[in-house]
């Protein structure tokens, strides 16, 4: 079999290991804040014990550990006994204790899995382990890229900073099925008020890429243990987007594949993915798990929290409202989808939905605000304390005192720009909805001013009365209401 053969005929495995910012107020062994100021200074927010300074203590917080149980509820995993951390011993810049704090034979969560979709696909996702540690310090490369720059720069204030890693079987088969992954996790973790999505650096991605023959692939799409070990796998790392893993995985396996069609073998190394030039690139060996050292951190008792699993509740899963949606208020799978992108917005829906009718609550929240709101780049959590305008402008148009066009098009977009009112929005733009007299009036000018359309609609032309609407609309400001000019035309011309 030539090499250009060989490479085609592989199949990618893919296997996820995601480091998720937990949202706690103070780091994970010590005091020291974790919500970072504008004006922050390098190194400012630390103390000695992140700093790994001799004689510091750590000590867990009680509010990762909480995090790290509803995480392990949401993806249905094994909460053991008793559950231990361990030092996991390497040297780089940016962790100060040249070991970082983690958990290595027994972490908190054991096991699990996450349903994801692909192009109308379900598929299900095995977790192998999910665990807690510390975060470490953050490198800030001058100059340049890793790569290029003239020098790297060392700031301490992330380091300590509570992490939970989690890490997939290889169940991935494509790059998109990792992207729908980490949406929908990021999505779980958002629902369960651990994870805020747009804090910088909090949620980053290693992915171990392989390339197998393809026919050692079962029909199933599983791949023996046999098998991956004897495929060189190579770590990708830098990845901090759904986007970006997607791109980052895509550019890999093609790299992967070059370098069989050149007949060489791929390496087992660990590659930057350098997203300003879209491509990996080596940065050392892969460690084995014997090079880290791991052993016992004797400062921290073994944890035994098996019984919290059932005193911590954790709110109703995404899927489960999805599904809820569709069946409570009647919606399609799209707008339900749409409702349920977040938990904000989910919850936002619902309260319009208690006072108009869901349906209607549905076109006014997926896709009138959440449109102009996207359009905007601002997210439903930048509007909620606004949820009494934002219903007082669907109960105008409920009741009819205001047309959807002038809602649309006129109130709800000087809401968002201009932070007024609707009452005040209507009352300074004259747009309160025109009177029937007045609708009647400007429906008999049009038709006597335009005999060219009335004798084209005569004649059958559809378009001749979306013109005539037209200029309905036009004579009345757009107060009247479409629906109702477009009927009274109708009546008017068969008489």
């Amino acid at each position: 079999m030539s090499t250009q053969a060989a490479a085609e005929e592989t199949a990618v495995v893919i296997g996820l290991e995601v480091h998720v910012q937990l949202e706690t107020d103070t780091k994970i062994f010590c005091g020291c804040s974790t919500e970072p100021a504008d004006d922050e200074e390098p190194n400012t927010r630390t103390c000695p014990t992140c700093l790994g300074l001799p004689g510091a203590l750590p000590v867990l917080n009680e509010g990762a550990v909480e995090a790290a149980v509803k995480i392990g509820k949401a993806i249905d995993a094994d909460i053991p006994e008793t559950t231990t951390f361990h030092r996991k011993n390497y040297y780089y810049p940016d962790l100060p204790k040249n070991f970082q704090l983690t958990q290595y034979d027994a972490p908190i969560c054991q096991g699990g899995a996450l349903d994801v979709r692909v192009e109308g696909e379900r598929s299900t996702i095995g977790i192998t382990r999910a665990h807690l540690e510390e975060d470490p310090g953050s490198l800030q490369h001058a100059g340049g890229s890793i790569e290029t720059a003239t020098h790297t720069l060392v700031n301490y204030n992330r380091a300590g900073t509570p992490l939970m890693e989690i890490v997939t079987e290889p169940d991935f088969r494509s790059p998109a099925e990792t992207r729908a992954f980490l949406a929908k996790l990021s999505e779980v973790l958002e629902y369960l008020g651990v994870f805020d999505a747009t804090r910088d650096g909090s949620l980053r991605v290693d992915a171990n890429v392989s390339l197998v023959p393809a026919e050692e692939m079962a029909d199933d799409g599983s791949v023996s243990e046999d098998v991956l070990a004897d495929a060189n796998r190579a770590e990708v790392k830098n990845i901090s987007s759904h986007k970006g893993a997607e791109k980052a995985l895509a550019y890999e396996i093609t790299r992967q594949r070059n370098v069989l069609r050149r007949g060489r073998e791929i390496e087992q190394e660990t590659r930057h993915w350098d997203e300003a030039r879209g491509v990996t690139v080596s940065m050392r060996s892969k460690e084995a798990e014997k090079d880290y050292r791991y052993f016992r951190e004797a400062d921290l008792p073994a944890l035994e929290v098996s019984d919290w699993k059932a005193q911590i509740p954790i709110p109703e899963l995404p899927d489960a409202r999805r599904e809820r949606f569709r069946e409570e208020y009647g919606l399609d799978r799209e707008s339900a989808s749409k409702l349920t992108s977040t938990k904000a917005v989910a919850d936002f829906y619902e309260d319009v939905a208690s006072e108009f009718d869901p349906e209607l609550a549905a076109t006014w929240v997926a896709d009138n605000l959440l449109g102009e709101l996207n359009y905007r780049e601002l997210e439903i959590t930048d509007v909620d304390h606004r949820l009494d305008e934002f219903t007082r402008l669907v109960e105008l148009v409920a009741a009819g005192e205001l047309t959807v066009k002038n809602a649309e098009e006129v109130v709800l977009r000087e809401m968002l720009d201009e932070g007024d009112d609707p009452d005040t929005i209507i009352e300074r733009e004259g747009l309160g909805k025109a009177e029937s007299g007045e609708v009647a009036a400007a429906v008999e000018t049009a038709i006597e001013e335009h005999p060219e359309a009335v004798a084209d609609y005569h004649a059958g032309d559809e378009g001749a009365i979306n013109f005539l609407v037209g200029q309905v609309m036009a004579a009345t400001g757009g107060s009247a209401d479409p629906g109702e000019v477009n009927g009274l035309l109708r009546e008017r011309l068969e008489e």
